[in-house]
């Protein structure tokens, strides 16, 4: 039986039938076409909310919290697959601190919006794309507090990172259901910017 396809990228509607994608060796390409999330921020699904002012990140797993914190509506019927994250330390610390990202879940209680993320907010990645079910806040009363994953060890006291923070690219190894939340957390408190990243998909 004879399979045929085409050499070079395709574009297609929705629901549309292509043949399959070949190389110039006619081998079958099974990657993608552009880079890793570019489908997925060209359908409007993929958001990205950064701090827009240097914001006091709250100790430890405190309930009242301060920092970044980006949450999925009870009854949103979407969920968020977290894509990456960051945090840029602008302020001298005044003891050692460690930097994780930090979760929890609620099937009953909300995160309560203390302070909405600052102007823009959340921004869709597709730029002047609409906005999608999760909300970002600066201040939050947050659900059930655990530690995730450790995005930077402990330092001096006093003393700042020699380097660029590093992007924790996590490729939607995290998933908020409705109830859920993330947040940028700290052993010991640090001032400065986070930003996390997620696409919305159907449960």
């Amino acid at each position: 039986m004879l399979v045929e396809g085409r050499v070079g990228p395709q574009s297609s509607g929705e629901n549309s039938t292509v043949p399959l994608r070949v190389s110039r060796m006619s081998a079958v390409v099974t990657t993608d076409a552009h880079g890793r999330y570019t489908e997925a921020v060209v359908r409007g699904s993929v958001f990205i909310a950064s701090n827009v002012a240097a914001q006091a990140v709250s100790v430890a797993l405190a309930t009242t919290y301060t920092g970044l914190c980006v949450s999925n509506p009870i009854g949103s019927g979407r969920n968020l697959a977290i894509l990456g994250f960051q945090y840029a330390i602008s302020v001298a610390p005044a003891a050692i601190a460690s930097i994780h990202l930090i979760g929890g879940f609620s099937g009953t209680t909300n995160v309560t919006h203390t302070t909405p993320l600052a102007a823009p907010g959340i921004q869709n990645c597709m730029l002047g794309g609409a906005l999608g079910v999760a909300k970002a806040d600066s201040a939050a009363t947050i659900v059930n507090p655990g530690y995730l994953i450790g995005a930077g060890s402990g330092f001096t006291a006093a003393a700042l990172y020699a380097t660029t923070p590093s992007w924790i690219d996590l490729g939607g190894l995290i998933i908020c259901p409705p109830g859920g939340w993330v947040a940028v957390g700290a052993l010991t408190a640090v001032t400065g910017f986070g930003t996390i990243a997620w696409e919305e998909i159907n449960p």
